[in-house]
């Protein structure tokens, strides 16, 4: 098995991992939070804004892979509050079409640097 690690300028790794690792016919994109690669700051504003940077930010390494939102096959979406589905279900939909990936999406206790949301996608790169 071969992997090789996709990386962009628009999205910086904040630990001891790789944006997104290619392997075989998938690329495994790691959680963004709504990082702003610029800045090395989380985006100001509502779970709304949150979302978006994080779209944002996995839109960047799908095109740095020669993919798109398209080749999307899974998603999951951590929130350190269920009550913000909604919010974020809005914003996601306006980045994803029909046929949707499979997705989860599960509320947990923390995440990295106090952020609200973290998103994580594995992509089909095959022909």
């Amino acid at each position: 098995m071969t992997r090789k690690a996709i990386t962009t300028p628009k999205s910086k790794p904040i630990g001891p991992y790789s944006a997104a690792v290619a392997s075989g016919d998938y690329v495994h994109i790691s959680g963004q939070i709504p990082l702003d690669a610029a800045t090395g700051k989380l985006v100001e504003g509502d779970i709304a804004a949150q979302a978006k940077q994080c779209l944002e930010n996995l839109k960047a390494i799908l095109e740095a892979a020669g993919l798109g939102f398209g080749n999307v096959v899974k998603t999951t979406i951590f929130l350190m509050d269920l009550g913000d589905f909604q919010a974020v279900n809005g914003v996601y939909a306006t980045y994803m079409s029909e046929p949707y990936p499979a997705r989860s999406t599960i509320q947990v206790a923390g995440l990295p640097m106090g952020a609200r949301v973290e998103i994580e996608m594995i992509a089909y790169a095959g022909k």
